[in-house]
């Protein structure tokens, strides 16, 4: 595939989706999004993408067609009352038409807790959640098209990441030694996602920025920032599951592929960005 413009199917417009929408759109693709509330994405509308209604725990096809379309799948595993599901291979099996290309966001979460990460590390899922992600993977690599696996570190932006959960009282430091963890900015994230879709990009890559750092540094560097007092410690069973792993994760590979160079190379400059766009009307 060449990075001629093109039609563009993105199933689950969040965070993300969202903003690789908004960069095709800028560089004249034709986008159609799923949400479960199109009402939330009229600034992608008045952009000129189509916006369809598409709930993961209850529909199973897209609302619209994938025949010649590259497309995006951006739906987490989802927390259901009976346990957690993983939408993302029955929404590759219904859809319509057969895609020019497929992109899926997993996560580094699929290595477990091998310690370092980089394109050649195997996946080694420990937990329910992480096998259930592994097996999205498999689905979206077995496709009968080009198909690509970005496995993002932790993902964070304008109103996500330490900095905010710093700044609303719910981050908490892990007891016991450091553990280190990686970073990607959203727009970073979204760039590779678009340029991937745009040429055709095949396999399964990390992404993360340049600087894997224990969550102690990156505190810090956010309490200094906003004037905020250090975080309380809290035992390992108290953090979400991403954070019970200390991973350095590599993501050169990608961006050496894709030819692109991050915006955001570390969370210092990709936090002061975050927080600079939330000030902004």
């Amino acid at each position: 595939m060449d990075g001629v413009p093109g039609r563009a199917l993105i199933v689950g417009c969040g965070f993300t989706g969202s903003r690789v929408a908004r960069l095709l759109l800028a560089s004249g693709w034709h986008v159609a999004v799923t949400t479960r509330d199109p009402a939330s994405l009229g600034d992608l509308r008045d952009r000129g993408a189509e916006v369809l209604a598409f709930d993961a725990v209850s529909d199973t096809c897209a609302p619209a067609t994938a025949d010649g379309a590259a497309v995006l799948l951006s739906v987490p595993t989802l927390r259901l009352a009976e346990g957690p599901d993983e939408p993302t291979p029955r929404i590759l099996a219904g859809l319509d038409g057969c895609p020019r290309h497929v992109t899926y966001l997993s996560t580094t979460g699929v290595y477990g807790r091998t310690p370092v990460v980089d394109e050649a590390t195997p996946v080694a899922p420990a937990t329910d959640r992480q096998r259930l992600r592994t097996v999205a993977e498999r689905s979206v690599l077995a496709a009968r098209c080009p198909s690509l696996v970005l496995r993002p570190a932790a993902i964070y932006g304008p109103n996500r990441g330490v900095h905010a959960a710093m700044r609303e009282g719910r981050f908490r430091l892990a007891a016991g030694p450091a553990r280190h963890v990686s970073r990607i900015h959203v727009d970073d994230l979204a760039a590779i996602a678009a340029a991937a879709m745009a040429q055709g990009l095949e396999g399964a890559y990390p992404v993360a920025d340049r600087a894997p750092a224990p969550s102690g540094e990156v505190a810090r560097f956010c309490a200094d920032l906003l004037g905020l007092p250090m975080p309380p410690i809290a035992a390992e069973s108290a953090l979400t599951e991403t954070r019970r792993f200390s991973r350095r994760v590599d993501g050169r590979a990608v961006l050496e592929r894709l030819g692109l160079r991050l915006r955001y190379p570390t969370f210092r400059e990709g936090i002061r960005a975050s927080i600079a766009a939330e000030q902004r009307p």
